[in-house]
């Protein structure tokens, strides 16, 4: 039982390094592979759509990276190599994409339903809370109910 618990620990240990960029695909110079795996944190692999093409391990990540690491050798700066895979695949490569009029529905919809729903919330309780109390009876109801009552004994 015992090596069986390690054996997975390992598994799920090793899964985290399987992911990594592979050793192909890495910059003989440290300071362009630096920037490329600077770069690989902000680009979104299209396939796992949550994690970060230097995360996944997925082909089309891996095209990604290659892709990034020869603009990079080309001599694009940071921002011209990002600018250069926005073009080709979209904002959605993005892992943060930026505040623009697209993507105002991403960065303010979740927020604002929030809002909106908070309001909804108080509006509903301020209605239950400021319900009158019933009238009182008067004293022919009174009377009724009185004698409804000595039926029933």
């Amino acid at each position: 039982m015992r090596r069986l618990a390690a054996a997975v620990l390992l598994l799920l240990l090793a899964g985290g390094i399987a992911r990594a960029v592979e050793p192909g695909e890495r910059l003989a110079d440290p300071a362009l592979e630096a920037r490329a795996r600077a770069i690989g944190k902000e680009l979104r692999c299209l396939v796992c759509q949550n994690e970060s093409i230097d995360d996944s391990g997925a082909d089309l990540a891996h095209d990604l990276r290659v892709l990034l690491r020869e603009r990079l050798k080309a001599g694009d700066s940071d921002r011209q190599a990002i600018a250069y895979i926005v073009a080709r695949y979209g904002q959605f490569v993005l892992l943060k994409p930026p505040v623009e009029p697209a993507t105002y529905a991403l960065w303010f919809g979740p927020p604002a339903l929030l809002a909106l729903a908070a309001i909804a919330i108080a509006l509903r309780l301020r209605r239950r809370d400021t319900s009158a109390p019933p009238a009182p009876l008067s004293a022919e109801e009174r009377r009724r109910l009185a004698r409804l009552l000595d039926e029933g004994t």
